[in-house]
């Protein structure tokens, strides 16, 4: 299987995601809310023309279970009413439907064979079961690392034991099969558009729409204050402990 990209348009989220979510595909999407942007808007750094990445977050599709909806593996932030998951968890693909929120989808299939996709979903389940948490102060040190790509090798300078961040997460399952996805870069110091860009042969589909917005000079200078009063915060914590 060689690099190949095939362009998907005329159809909605829903159903791009129930014709291509297939047991042991890597999905990212690009989102739009004020977290998502600054997740984009801080990877242009791994782009040569310096735009900001389509890509906001990653996951695993799990398959099509016997209440008939597919499902993903993912570790993610996600607040409803009064509850709030915050880690790996399961989801079904419905969470992602919404055109407004979702406007650009990638499914990314490394043609895995049944075996090696039993083992993807084992593990992921395994997280899940053991509620591996989400580090937000991993994402930061990602973040940090992006200005200084020789950092990008080395251990997250916050990591901490079972945390795992969205794409962090995805790589950590493809090392049990023996898959780098990332050469070159440790998985806590990874990113989506590193994922979406991985050198391992697969086929892309795409669904993409604008993204209203995104890189108005005001939004841009406002994520960017936000960022860096969190990594300022960080060391400041790094430092006394």
């Amino acid at each position: 299987m060689q690099q190949q990209a095939v362009i998907v348009s005329g159809i909605s989220n829903r159903e791009f995601l129930e014709r291509y979510a297939q047991p042991g595909r890597v999905g990212l999407y690009g989102g739009t809310t004020p977290v998502d942007t600054a997740i984009r808007s801080a990877q242009q750094l791994l782009r040569p023309n310096g735009q900001w990445s389509d890509w906001s977050h990653v996951f695993l599709f799990e398959g099509q279970r016997v209440d008939g909806h597919h499902w993903v593996l993912e570790s993610d932030v996600q607040i409803l009413q009064k509850n709030i998951q915050l880690g790996a968890q399961e989801n079904r693909i419905a969470k992602y439907f919404d055109e407004t929120a979702f406007p650009a989808l990638a499914v990314l299939d490394f043609g895995l064979k049944p075996d090696q996709v039993a083992t993807l979903l084992r593990e992921g389940l395994e997280l899940v079961a053991k509620r591996e948490r989400y580090s937000v102060r991993e994402l930061i040190g990602t973040l940090i690392a992006l200005k200084k790509p020789e950092q990008r090798a080395r251990e997250n300078r916050f990591a901490r034991e079972r945390s795992l961040y969205c794409s962090a997460f995805v790589l950590h399952l493809f090392a049990h099969l023996g898959i780098d996805l990332v050469p070159g870069v440790t998985a806590k110091h990874t990113t989506p558009e590193d994922v979406f860009c991985s050198p391992v042969p697969h086929v892309k589909y795409l669904r993409q729409r604008p993204m209203p917005g995104a890189k108005t000079a005001a939004l841009r200078k406002k994520i960017e204050a936000g960022l860096r009063r969190q990594i300022s915060r960080l060391k400041s914590n790094a430092c006394k402990a």
